[in-house]
């Protein structure tokens, strides 16, 4: 009699959990697999010069004649930024909402992939067999229209992935949280839930995004000449905020941005976005007008500092010069590691005469995630088996697990994963049993590379110590070093003491060079290996520094 196939189920995130971005999950059921979410990261000082980061797709290239589709829970970048990357190195259909597809549909002309594409479009409430999976996809509230989470059908029961959510009960477009949907499930039974942990850290429940809207007919009321306001282009329930309460106070609003261009201009086409006639006007004729019926609108709120809001505290925006009586706008939150850019930002805004206002001062900006009390009421709704909290840096995870555990998941049924865990459920239950290869890939300009590449490296050291660069001439009758050695370092030496630093390095590599053994006499490799190694000690010794040596043995 032929032994019955075990029914089991892995789950391993490839990004996402233990970092805010890169979201990307794999769910695998009997060698075929449907992955969740692309996502990629902005970098920080870590990866100086870099554009963005991406997962490593290592674990999904070994095996992509098995990954039967993927899905996308919503538009933002860092659940869809990193697909064009993955669909250049493998083929896959893309499930996902109208907008959400619109969007990547944008971003995946600049790669030349939409023809070799298969783009799928699905609605909240539709259920799709893609692979061994049923998937069912819900409506939730988030920052961005046409969010959805997932109530996946396995075959060791069902799983519910949160996406990003939060559960506003007036959304601008009245699609509110499908909470039937979610408490259906808890009815029928949820194995797992892997629910949103980026708001763990915030008591009470997020407010609504409406809150946003009083708050911007306040600043269009009372704002004496311009308004600039600053946000994510993908924020398009905001965008139509920004522009209805500048109609409603005479105020013509103008565009500025290719992002915000192009995503106003995808959600309007497909429905999202109502525009009063009249009220769209380009940059150019904003000269034309009142400063009191003007509104720009832009991106750059992080602090990004090629952004057209950068380049206006820097004085250098070809268009638009900040004077007194402008108001700027950051709507948005200030994202860990961008606080002291923006910061910058606000300081050059008020330095220049502009009144700024954001989130610390005012209701400018409303998260898109839930807090603590909607994170209980959606265990509460699902009644979990099995809790493994996702999307946040490993202190949200923790914190949402103990959330959990209050929530009465028993403690060894609470799962802290990180990228590159295996976490499998079967007919005993569900445990973390080990990892695969994951990580993170840096992309710079059209290179791929790995994120400790040793290039990386280099401009930290760059960036810390500066370099410095040393020239020698061989001499061919002895083989040895002829002539002083000609020293030139960038960033490594404050001006004050670089001529008597760079002399006494100079001297000390010399007199070690004159003491090399016989053997590399004419070998210009091993010398300037050497010559390298004698600098490299001096200036740790004497210095306390670590420049970039590149040291030049020439004939």
């Amino acid at each position: 009699m032929q032994e019955a196939i075990k029914a089991e189920l892995k789950i391993i995130p490839l990004g996402g959990l233990g970092e805010i971005g890169l979201n990307m999950m794999v769910l695998e059921q009997g060698g075929d697999m449907i992955v969740v979410d692309c996502g990629l990261m902005f970098p920080g000082d870590s990866a100086p010069g870099v554009d963005y980061i991406i997962p490593d797709f290592t674990y999904l290239l070994e095996r992509k004649e098995r990954v039967k589709g993927l899905i996308l829970t919503h538009g933002h970048e860092d659940h869809t930024g990193a697909l064009p990357f993955l669909l250049q190195q493998m083929r896959v259909p893309v499930f996902a909402t109208s907008l959400t597809l619109g969007l990547v549909r944008e971003k995946l002309s600049e790669y030349n992939l939409n023809g070799s594409t298969r783009l799928e479009t699905v609605s909240a409430g539709q259920t799709l067999s893609i692979g061994p999976f049923d998937v069912e996809f819900i409506q939730v509230a988030h920052s961005i229209a046409d969010s959805v989470a997932l109530a996946v059908k396995t075959a060791v029961g069902n799983i519910i992935h949160t996406g990003d959510f939060k559960l506003d009960p007036t959304p601008i477009d009245g699609k509110r949280s499908d909470l039937g949907a979610l408490a259906r499930y808890g009815d029928e039974g949820v194995v797992a839930l892997l629910s949103d942990s980026t708001n763990v850290e915030r008591g009470g429940y997020t407010l609504s995004e409406r809150e946003v809207g009083y708050a911007l007919n306040e600043v269009m009321h009372e704002a004496p000449g311009r308004v600039i306001v600053a946000m994510f282009a993908s924020n398009i329930h905001r965008v139509q905020q920004v522009i209805d309460a500048a109609a409603r106070y005479g105020r013509k609003v103008a565009l500025m941005g290719r992002s915000m261009e192009a995503n106003s201009r995808i959600a309007t086409e497909l429905g999202y976005m109502q525009i009063p006639r009249g009220v769209m006007v380009t940059p150019e004729s904003l000269k034309r007008l009142a400063d009191r019926e003007v509104v720009l609108l832009t991106t750059g709120s992080q602090g990004e500092p090629l952004s057209g809001l950068s380049r206006m505290a820097r004085r250098e925006h070809k268009q638009i010069s900040i004077k007194p009586g402008d108001t700027v706008v950051l709507s948005s939150r200030f994202i860990p590691g961008n606080e002291r850019a923006i910061a910058w930002l606000i300081n050059e805004f008020y330095r220049q005469g502009a009144e700024v206002i954001y989130e610390k001062v005012s209701d400018i900006h409303v998260s898109g995630h839930a807090s603590r009390e909607e994170l209980k009421m959606m265990i509460s709704l699902t009644r979990p088996q099995y809790f493994i909290p996702i999307h946040g840096e490993y202190r949200h995870l923790v914190r949402h697990a103990r959330l959990a555990r209050e929530m009465g998941v028993p403690d060894e049924r609470v799962l802290v994963a990180e990228d590159g865990d295996i976490v499998i459920f079967d007919e005993i239950g569900g445990e973390r049993v080990g990892r695969v290869e994951s990580g993170r890939q840096v992309v710079d300009g059209t290179c791929v590379a790995d994120h400790e590449d040793c290039v990386l490296q280099e401009r930290r050291r760059l960036g810390n110590d500066g370099i410095l660069i040393a020239v020698a001439r061989l001499d061919p009758a002895t083989g040895r070093i002829a002539g002083p050695i000609h020293l030139k370092s960038l960033g490594l030496f404050y001006e004050e003491e670089a001529t008597d630093a760079l002399e006494a390095a100079r001297l000390y590599a010399e007199a070690e060079l004159a003491q090399v053994a016989p053997e590399l006499a004419g070998n210009k490799d091993a010398l300037a290996h050497e010559m390298r190694a004698a600098l490299k000690r001096y200036i740790k010794k004497n210095l306390f520094r670590f420049p970039v040596i590149i040291p030049m043995v020439v004939d």
